[in-house]
């Protein structure tokens, strides 16, 4: 049966826009068209910027309780399209069905924390009088939006990922254009149906389909756009921080993410675990488990249980709910894993399973003894690869996990409080997960990591602080 092409519009300033020419949205399981959507030209994104940014300046701000209503309604409408949405992130992306929904589900509550957080956006009163000669002055600081922010999502999590943008730039007050992913457009151009038909007023929200490398650099270097949040690659991200100038930037960018499992772990929890956040999304997640590092008296049960684990996941239909693992985004990157791997074995890894590429598909693999200047070591493979190394103890598990350019998550499987919180002190991350792998986030925590990882912090109430401006207010009384 053969999917009917929809044809899709972007979204300028409040305006449903067809473009000069547009592009296939396809899913990677079978090269099946699904959408044609616009391609957009530099023109169209500069204005969508100054439609957002004359937004911004001339009307009155949407009041705090607006804002609430606006963000609530959203979240209860995604709830009501809850299927719809899943099917769309599932059909465009490397998702299956079962964690489409997953990522549904997050994306409602992203959006009810931004409605929350708006409430709770507020200021703090400063005894100015700590100073001599400040006795007579009083005042406050206050937080207000900047204008107009600019965001870029990657493909990965097409959904909630757009959430974590527009949530917090709405709850804040600010206006926002926004550069979906080319690979998985329509599920944000879907919210922002959404928000449209939440009485989201216009102007406030743009969404511009397109080539990055045509709309990339104005909407970073525009003068009206005070801030940049981008959540991708590294070398874009390098890229854009060298462009950008004077504005805010936030970043989330690239990982490879260690587990840690010590010899006194809960071994069947540590398996799973692993197991999961190696091989969930087709490997195709930020946090993912990259690297283990496994104490050697408990080295061969783990790689015999990792293994029995992977073999036992189920490779196919996306749609299917007894899928756990799809396509990879499309053939070109299960190739490059596919060389990568390549690379590992005739530098002396060895691999337990899978190593298999059909497609755009990639068995899920498991390589041990992989040498530390091999690529698929010191880089984000950003696929379903993990490997499995044996460690002697936590100090030469902690030198190894900490030495690439990257720190967003990490996790370490122990019941000695005392390695736990030794880990906690010397890894050099964002976020270390206790008896849990590197892949566990929710939306409300400060999301974000060091070195190669990234600038600043997602989740919702961090995300509103980047996107706000800090004024002091300082009343000088007469006595």
């Amino acid at each position: 049966m053969t999917t009917k092409v929809k044809s899709y519009k972007m979204l300028i300033g409040g305006e449903w826009r067809e473009g000069l020419h547009s592009f296939d949205v396809s899913n990677p399981q079978n090269n099946e068209v699904l959408a044609t959507v616009p391609s957009a030209t530099k023109e169209d994104m500069v204005e969508a910027i100054e439609t957002a940014d004359r937004t911004f300046r001339m009307r009155d701000p949407i009041p705090t309780h607006e804002r609430i209503r606006i963000l609530s309604k959203v979240s209860d409408y995604m709830e009501r399209d809850h299927e719809a949405f899943a099917a769309i992130i599932a059909s465009e992306g490397s998702k299956t069905i079962t964690e489409a929904r997953s990522e549904v589900s997050r994306a409602i509550q992203t959006i009810r924390i931004s409605a929350e957080e708006a409430r709770r956006l507020k200021g703090e009163t400063i005894n100015f009088d700590q100073n001599p000669g400040s006795e007579q002055r009083v005042g406050y600081y206050q937080r207000f939006p900047m204008g107009v922010v600019g965001a870029i999502t990657p493909f990965n999590d097409p959904l909630n990922l757009v959430a974590h943008k527009i949530g917090p730039a709405l709850a804040s007050g600010n206006a926002i254009v926004l550069k979906p992913a080319s690979a998985t457009p329509l599920s944000a151009l879907k919210l922002a149906e959404v928000f449209e038909e939440a009485g989201l007023p216009e102007g406030y929200l743009s969404v511009i389909t397109g080539s990055g490398k045509e709309l990339g650099d104005v909407l970073v270097t525009h003068p009206a756009v005070k801030m940049v949040s981008f959540t991708g690659g590294s070398d874009a991200g390098e890229a854009i921080t060298s462009k950008a100038g004077t504005k805010k930037i936030s970043m989330e960018l690239g990982s490879n993410s260690p587990v840690i499992v010590l010899s006194d772990a809960d071994l069947s929890k540590a398996v799973h675990a692993c197991c999961s956040g190696a091989f969930s999304a087709a490997g195709q997640n930020c946090i993912g488990v990259q690297r283990i590092f496994v104490a050697r008296e408990l080295y061969p049960a783990f790689i015999d249980g990792l293994v029995e684990a992977a073999e036992a996941l189920k490779v196919g239909d996306k749609m299917d709910e007894r899928t756990d693992v799809g396509p990879m985004i499309n053939e070109k990157e299960a190739v490059r894993v596919s060389e990568w791997v390549d690379e590992a074995l005739g530098m002396g890894a060895q691999i337990e399973a899978g190593g298999v590429r059909d497609g755009a598909y990639y068995s899920p693999t498991i390589l041990s003894h992989v040498p530390s200047d091999a690529k698929v070591m010191a880089e984000e493979i950003f696929g379903p690869v993990v490997i499995v190394n044996p460690v002697t103890d936590l100090d030469e598990a902690i030198e190894k996990s900490n030495a690439v350019n990257y720190g967003l998550h990490a996790g370490i499987f122990t019941n000695d409080i005392n390695q736990a919180f030794k880990a906690i002190r010397k890894m050099d991350v964002g976020g270390l997960m206790i008896n849990d792998s590197s892949d566990y986030r929710i939306d409300e925590m400060p999301f974000g990591g060091t070195k190669g990882s990234g600038i600043g912090r997602e989740g919702v109430r961090f995300s509103i602080e980047s996107m706000t401006e800090q004024k002091v207010v300082c009343f000088h009384l007469d006595e």
